[in-house]
């Protein structure tokens, strides 16, 4: 992919498009604490399909340029959200280390699990914890607050695996898991944009790694992360994230939730139809 060689309509398509997948991550990215994977992806994906590149690169690039993407979205909206006392810290710094083993150990295992096991089950516990945010239950959860150490710790592995397992950030699924121990919806949403730091930085570092020498890769990509796209995307990514995060702690507890049930529904579908659509 040449974007020196484009027409100018096809290059205000490339930076349009872009721009748009920018400001749609960056917003989710601060309103929920998630990636926004389920979005970058498809859109990176069909953006680089269409300037040339073969199914077999376009994926890999438009997987590992989304979680480089989300690095800096991620951090933003982490400031954001401490700015107003919802990150919980501590329990960030001791995921730390779980988390970094959780994603080696799922990046192993993704050359012979298939990961579509991975992405029936977090159809099934999304759909699930969905529920539970749209009818506004609040008695609906596994325990009070996290478990002490060192189950704690097995928390922040499982997440990163299952992240790095399904190709996915990991904020709806630490969302997920701290709702269902008793964290408020935004203290969840604070701590699970630290979290998609966390994951992100090694996941793409171990993109860019996978794809190092392989044929048919732009000439912008270090790898499978593409830094034309990020060029384009994060300027816009980082103002939305902004607003994301602020409008988050707006909202009451009861519309977030259910806003954010709507969002693992949706994530879910996306999933469902890429396993049995076809």
């Amino acid at each position: 992919m040449d974007i020196s060689a484009l027409s100018d309509g096809s290059l205000l398509a490339f930076v349009v498009g872009l721009l748009i997948a920018g400001a749609v991550i960056g917003f989710l990215a601060g309103l929920f604490g998630v990636g926004g994977g389920a979005i970058s992806v498809p859109i990176l994906f069909e953006t680089f399909l269409f300037f040339g590149l073969t199914d077999d690169v376009a994926m890999p690039l438009a997987v590992g340029t989304s979680l480089a993407m989300i690095i800096p979205t991620a951090i933003v909206s982490t400031r954001e959200h401490s700015r107003q006392g919802s990150v919980d810290w501590p329990l960030l710094r001791a995921w730390a280390l779980p988390i970094l083993a959780g994603v080696i150990v799922g990046s192993i295992l993704a050359r012979f699990a298939a990961p579509a096991v991975f992405q029936i089950v977090f159809i099934a516990v999304a759909t699930t914890t969905a529920t539970k945010l749209l009818l506004g239950n609040p008695k609906c959860r596994l325990r009070e607050d996290l478990p002490p150490e060192p189950f704690r710790s097995v928390y922040g592995a499982m997440l990163g695996l299952a992240s790095s397992l399904m190709g996915v950030g990991g904020g709806a699924i630490s969302n997920m898991i701290l709702t269902l121990n008793g964290r408020t919806i935004h203290q969840a949403v604070a701590t699970s944009a630290g979290v998609g730091v966390l994951i992100a930085i090694p996941a793409a570092l171990g993109y860019m790694a996978a794809g190092w020498g392989k044929p048919g890769l732009p000439p912008d990509a270090i790898g499978y992360v593409s830094f034309a796209a990020l060029a384009v995307t994060i300027p816009t990514a980082l103002v939305t994230a902004k607003f994301g995060a602020r409008a988050a702690h707006a909202l009451s507890r009861a519309l977030l939730s259910r806003l954010f049930g709507g969002f693992l529904l949706l994530v879910a579908l996306n999933f469902a139809i890429s396993l049995f659509g076809g």
